[in-house]
């Protein structure tokens, strides 16, 4: 049995990123962002600490953030609100969106 085929495929699947795994479409996300500007950045880089960073973060956590904003385990009543009208396929499109920006760190980078 050949094993090197097998530890090639995982090694490639380790390395691949987050963002080959998302299921939303980022081009219908950034169509869907314009309410988030306000207080997330039009990127998602915010320009206030008083608002977390979307750039860059993984898409599974930010669709996972909204979903809990929608269904109530995450508290927030500027949030509660920006969720209401958002589907399962919304969120995953913002997710896609977001997370394939270029993060705070990133940019701190260039």
């Amino acid at each position: 049995m050949r094993k090197t085929p097998v530890l090639l495929a995982a090694i490639a699947l380790a390395a691949a990123t987050p963002l080959a795994f998302a299921s939303g479409d980022a081009s219908v996300g950034k169509k869907l962002s314009t309410p988030c500007a306000a207080c997330h950045g039009a990127e998602g880089v915010s320009p206030s600490p008083e608002f977390p960073n979307l750039a860059g973060q993984h898409p599974d956590y930010l669709e996972a953030a909204l979903k809990h904003y929608k269904n109530g385990k995450r508290k927030n009543p500027i949030m509660s609100e920006q969720v209401k009208a958002l589907n399962t396929k919304n969120m995953a499109d913002l997710a896609a969106y977001f997370a394939s920006q270029r993060g705070l760190q990133q940019l701190r980078q260039h």
